[in-house]
């Protein structure tokens, strides 16, 4: 069995969601489908370069302690495309 790299997990598509931080300002995202990868930065430029960040720690920690590491789903198109 081959074993997949952390570049193999980097160049995935992973889903980020992006929200407003209501309480202190500025922004937070994480990483849909891996649970607890989560960051907040005061600018969308620092907020990207930090859920990056986030990203590659997560996947890291995982492939050294051994733990499954959840791939994107890709959402499924209606078949016929759009009328």
């Amino acid at each position: 069995m081959v074993s997949k790299t952390l570049d193999y997990y980097l160049a995935l598509p992973y889903t980020i969601e992006v929200f407003p931080d209501t309480e202190d300002g500025g922004f937070v995202a994480r990483v849909k489908e891996l649970r607890g990868c989560i960051t907040q930065a005061e600018t969308w430029d620092e907020l990207y370069a930090m859920i990056e960040e986030a990203k590659r720690a997560w996947l890291e920690s995982a492939l050294q302690h051994n733990h499954p590491i959840p791939e994107p789903v890709p959402e499924e198109t209606p078949l016929g495309g759009a009328d």
